[in-house]
């Protein structure tokens, strides 16, 4: 009794950058989307509600409520009710 095995040759593909694969993905790109859209809320807001004129604002405090504004955009889309995980 003789027993052949066959094997097939294993191709591997290099994958690539982490970050670049996970931005192309549509969860990636609406991610970014909204982290955009949560960042220029966030500047707006921040002028609506200060009582400044715009010279006096800072760029440090821009800079503030943009990082706010796309930390909920991030969060909207990456929630895990976002995601239908509840």
């Amino acid at each position: 009794m003789r027993i052949d095995m066959e094997f097939k040759k294993l191709e591997i593909k290099p994958e690539g950058n982490w970050v670049k694969r996970n931005i192309r993905t549509p969860q990636g790109r609406k991610t970014m989307i909204y982290i955009a859209i949560g960042a220029v809320a966030g500047v707006i807001v921040f002028v609506v509600t200060q009582e400044k004129k715009l010279a006096e604002i800072t760029a440090g405090e821009i800079i503030k409520s943009m990082a706010m504004g796309g930390f909920f955009g991030f969060f909207i889309t990456n929630s895990p009710c976002a995601r239908n995980q509840c």
